[in-house]
C-alpha cells in the first residue's frame, strides 16, 4: 500500500496555526455529514457535541488497508473519503480531520502518537495511534474520535484521574511516571489500559511514518484484514473479517460468525459505512477467501 504525504506545509504540533492554514476543512460539509447545526464557538459544549456526533456517525474501519488501496493523509483526501463519500477510516484519518475542524473553530489542539495497550502493560509497542488533546474554557481535554470500540464518546478531562462517564461506560486519564499518561476504561470492576502516550512534540512526518507501519507492515494487526469498530452508550462492536464481537459493560462478549454477504450488510447497516457497489463487491470477494 502507498501512503501519501500531506501536500501542505505542515510542521510540528506546537507550530503556529498559520502553517496548517491550507489544511482547513469544509466545515459546512463536515457538519452536514455528522448532523451538527449548533454554535461554532470554541466552547466545551461545542467540543462535546462535535465529539459525540462524530463517533456516532463515522466509524473506525480499515477496508482500504485490507484491500491494499492507497490512503491519503492530507486533509483534502481524508475529507473526500470520510465526509463526501460517507466512508469511515483509521485513527489518523479521523483525528487529523477532527483536529483541523477544531482549529478552524478556534480551539487550540495538539496531536499525539500513543502506544496501544489494550490491557497489555508488559510489552512496549510502537507508537501507532493518533489522538489529540484540546483546550476549552481554560481546561485541557483528551479528545479521540478515531479509536473505535473503546474510544471515548465525550472529551475526557486531561488531568490525573480525570473521568468521563457516558451511558454504561467510564473512561479515565491517569499519570504513570514522569513522562507517560494512560487512557483507560472501566470494564466491569477493573480498569483496562487502552493506550499510553507522552506529550512530546510530533511532526507530520512522525504521523506518516507511524501510519505507514500500521497500514503496510506484515506484523500490523490491520494488514490482510478488514476491521470495523464502533461504540455507543451500551455496547462496543468489533467486526474483524467475518467475526462480529459485541462487548457489554460487564466485560462479557457475544460473538457471531457471518457470511461475506452478512459482513457487507453489517458494515453498511451496523457500522454505517457507505459502500459503492464496486466497493461492496471488492469487500465480498476479499472476505470470501477468509477461512471459516
Amino acid at each position: 500500500m502507498t501512503v501519501t504525504l500531506p501536500t501542505s506545509g505542515s510542521t510540528a504540533t506546537s507550530a503556529p496555526r498559520s502553517l496548517w492554514a491550507d489544511e482547513t476543512p469544509d466545515l459546512d460539509a463536515y457538519f452536514a455529514r455528522i448532523g451538527y447545526s449548533g454554535p461554532r464557538e470554541a466552547t466545551l459544549a461545542t467540543l462535546t457535541e462535535l465529539h459525540r456526533r462524530h463517533v456516532e456517525t463515522i466509524c473506525f474501519e480499515s477496508i482500504d488497508v485490507g484491500l491494499d488501496i492507497p490512503i491519503p493523509t492530507g486533509i483534502a483526501g481524508i475529507q473526500e473519503k470520510l465526509v463526501h463519500r460517507g466512508r469511515g477510516g483509521m485513527c489518523l484519518e479521523h483525528n487529523l480531520l477532527f483536529a483541523a475542524v477544531l482549529e478552524a473553530l478556534g480551539f487550540t489542539v495538539h496531536r499525539h502518537l500513543a502506544r496501544v495497550r489494550r490491557g497489555n502493560t508488559t510489552d512496549v509497542r510502537f507508537r501507532s495511534h493518533t489522538m489529540l488533546t484540546a483546550e476549552a474554557e481554560g481546561r485541557t481535554y483528551l479528545v479521540d474520535v478515531g479509536f473505535g470500540d473503546a474510544g471515548p464518546l465525550h472529551p475526557v478531562p486531561f488531568e490525573h484521574e480525570g473521568r468521563s462517564t457516558v451511558g454504561d461506560w467510564t473512561w479515565q486519564v491517569v499519570r504513570e511516571g514522569e513522562e507517560t499518561w494512560v487512557f483507560r476504561t472501566l470494564n466491569g470492576d477493573s480498569w483496562f489500559d487502552v493506550y499510553a502516550f507522552g506529550l512530546e512534540t510530533q511532526a507530520p512526518s512522525d504521523f506518516v511514518a507511524s501510519f505507514h507501519y500500521t497500514a503496510t507492515h506484515p506484523k500490523s494487526v490491520f494488514t490482510g484484514h478488514i476491521v470495523a469498530q464502533r461504540g455507543d452508550d451500551k455496547f462496543r462492536h468489533v467486526l474483524r473479517d467475518r467475526v462480529l464481537r459485541t462487548q457489554h459493560p460487564d466485560g462479557s462478549i457475544d460473538e457471531a460468525h457471518l457470511t461475506a454477504d452478512q459482513a457487507v450488510e453489517e458494515l453498511r447497516e451496523g457500522f454505517r459505512v457507505t459502500l459503492s457497489d464496486e466497493e461492496a463487491a471488492a469487500v465480498r470477494a476479499f472476505l470470501g477467501w477468509i477461512p471459516e
